[in-house]
C-alpha cells in the first residue's frame, strides 16, 4: 500500500470524535437528551467492534492459499491474538454503552432505562406487523408493558433484545400466526378483558419473556400493578393455539 492511499484510508482520533460531536449536536437540536444519544452511539460502536470480531474470528484466520505450515501456522497466531483483542474491546465498549457495573453480575437487574423501552418499542413493532395488519394499545400502557418485561434482564441483555425478539418470532412464526388470526386484530373477538395484550405489539414481548422468566415476568407485572387478566388471557390464547 502506498503512503498516499494509507493517508487517504486513514480516519484520525480527531476526526472521529469530531463526528461523534457533530452527531451529538444535531441529536441534542431534535430534542434527544444526550445520555440517550450516547448510549446509541456506544452501542452501534460495540455492535461494530463485534461485527469485525464475528469476521475475523471465521474467514480471517484462513492463511493465503499455498502458505507453508510454519507461515500459515504464525498467521493463525497472529490472528487469534486479534480477534481475541477485538472481542475484549467489544465487551468493554458494551459494558461502557450500558453503564453496566463492572462489580454486578451479567444479569443483574436494574432500572429500566428510557431509551431501553423505546429500542424495545422500535424492535417489536415491526415483528408484530408482520402478523397483523393493526393494533391498538394506549401508548403510556405500551411503554409500562415494555418495562416490567424489560426488568427481567440485565442491561446487556436488554441491549441485545431485538436480537432475541427476532429469533423468537422466525421460532415460533406458525404459532404467532394462529394466535393473531384467531385473537388478534381483525379477528372474531374483539378487542376486550382477558385478550386485550394480543392486540398489541408488547404481545411479542410479553411471550418470549413468558417462554423463559415467567415467574420474574409476573413479579414485575405486579409491581406495576398491570391487569393481571392481560397477562392471563395471553396464556390462554397462547395454549389454546399450540
Amino acid at each position: 500500500m502506498t503512503a498516499a492511499r494509507e493517508e487517504r484510508l486513514r480516519l484520525d482520533a480527531a476526526s472521529v470524535d469530531n463526528a461523534r460531536t457533530t452527531l451529538l449536536q444535531l441529536l441534542a437540536r431534535a430534542g434527544v437528551y444526550s445520555g440517550d444519544a450516547e448510549e446509541l452511539i456506544g452501542l452501534v460502536e460495540a455492535g461494530a467492534l463485534a461485527g469485525a470480531h464475528e469476521e475475523l474470528a471465521g474467514t480471517g484466520r484462513q492463511a493465503p492459499p499455498g502458505s507453508g505450515e510454519p507461515y500459515a501456522a504464525g498467521w493463525r497466531d497472529g490472528s487469534r491474538a486479534v480477534t481475541e483483542g477485538l472481542a475484549g474491546l467489544a465487551d468493554r465498549a458494551l459494558g461502557a454503552a450500558v453503564a453496566e457495573d463492572a462489580a454486578a453480575e451479567p444479569e443483574a437487574r436494574s432500572r429500566v432505562g428510557r431509551m431501553e423501552v423505546e429500542r424495545a418499542k422500535v424492535a417489536v413493532v415491526p415483528l408484530y406487523l408482520s402478523f397483523s395488519e393493526e393494533s391498538d394499545l394506549d401508548p403510556e400502557v405500551t411503554e409500562q408493558v415494555l418495562a416490567s418485561a424489560l426488568a427481567t434482564m440485565g442491561p446487556r441483555q436488554r441491549a441485545a433484545y431485538p436480537g432475541r425478539l427476532t429469533s423468537f418470532a422466525a421460532d415460533n412464526r406458525t404459532h404467532l400466526e394462529r394466535l393473531y388470526a384467531t385473537y388478534g386484530p381483525g379477528s372474531a373477538i374483539a378487542i376486550h378483558g382477558r385478550y386485550t395484550l394480543v392486540h398489541s405489539p408488547t404481545s411479542l414481548a410479553v411471550l418470549e419473556r413468558l417462554s423463559v422468566r415467567p415467574a420474574e415476568l409476573r413479579e414485575e407485572w405486579d409491581a406495576a400493578e398491570l391487569p393481571p387478566a392481560w397477562l392471563d388471557g395471553l396464556t390462554r390464547a397462547w395454549d389454546a393455539t399450540a
